[in-house]
């Protein structure tokens, strides 16, 4: 009897232990749910939160947009030449840049993302500087490495070549700041493709560079379109590099944000509106397309 007493103690006990533990599991899973009900009561918060920055964002660029079409029937014939000279000379540098970048980072990119190359901290770090120097220092760079006293530039002189103040100049200040953006880009991509896929073509007796023309290069192309059109939007807007290397000549040096800047500073406001404009448009159509490219391509923005 002592036994079968022991043992219904025992057994009441292990269910006790097992009731006890069962509650213990269902308040455990209950604490996520709590959790998440109170993450959801920040949801007003965070929408007023973003609604304010979206706002703040739109005003300034609505209000361009409607002074500018209240202006416009103002503009003289003098201000659409300097419109139509600004933009030819903007993107005939613009797109010789953008060439030079590519033709030159795409194997920079590919080293990056597939060599091991040395000091590749320090190589990083030159590519990305552009991004954050300010443009009046990158300004002055240029213009002591190329200029007429530069390090580079006063050896160019002594062969009647000059670079600074001149559209070559504008060209390289736009050069030097939209690297970062299609090296970035490119490597990214190069670094998404699969090995697996180029080492079967190679197995297959395809040579290197068959194999980078009909695998690897489509593949890593949306990620390549992306990188150059933002390359070429940051080149179109360049500013500050070009100012302090190439000066703001008119018909040669000037380009749009440059004009914008010399027609605001002349009072002339209403046609440093309708540069401002034609520039917004281009970027929103810019933005358009490197959003179509990296919707395909998983990439940037």
């Amino acid at each position: 009897m002592g036994q079968r007493r022991q043992s219904l103690v025992n057994q009441q006990s292990i269910r006790q232990a097992s009731i006890a533990g069962s509650r213990s599991r269902q308040a455990t899973r209950r604490e996520p749910i709590r959790s998440s009900r109170r993450s959801v009561d920040l949801t007003p918060v965070l929408w007023l939160a973003a609604g304010a920055l979206l706002i703040f964002l739109a005003t300034p660029l609505v209000a361009l947009v409607w002074r500018a079409a209240k202006e416009t029937e103002s503009i003289d014939r003098q201000t659409v030449e300097t419109l139509r000279q600004a933009f030819r000379l903007s993107v005939v540098t613009s797109v010789v840049s953008l060439a030079i970048v590519i033709a030159l980072g795409t194997p920079l990119a590919y080293l990056l993302a597939r060599g091991r190359m040395p000091a590749r901290k320090l190589v990083d770090t030159i590519i990305d500087l552009p991004m954050v120097l300010p443009p009046a220092v990158a300004g002055i760079a240029l213009l002591r490495a190329f200029g007429r006293r530069g390090l580079i530039g006063e050896r160019c002189d002594a062969f009647g070549i000059t670079v600074g103040f001149t559209a070559a100049a504008v060209v390289l200040a736009q050069i030097f700041v939209s690297v970062p953006f299609y090296v970035r880009a490119a490597r990214a991509g190069f670094v998404r493709v699969e090995r697996d896929l180029e080492d079967a073509a190679a197995d297959l007796g395809a040579p290197p560079g068959r194999v980078f023309r009909t695998v690897t290069l489509p593949l890593v192309l949306p990620s390549l379109a992306a990188g150059a059109v933002l390359a070429w939007a940051r080149a179109l807007g360049e500013f500050g590099a070009t100012i302090m290397f190439a000066g703001s000549i008119a018909g040669r040096t000037q380009t749009m944000p440059l004009a914008i800047y010399g027609r605001y500073e002349a009072g002339d406001l209403e046609s440093a509106l309708l540069l401002s404009v034609v520039l917004l448009v281009t970027a929103m159509l810019v933005l358009l397309a490197v959003r179509s490219f990296g919707g395909r391509s998983g990439d940037l923005v």
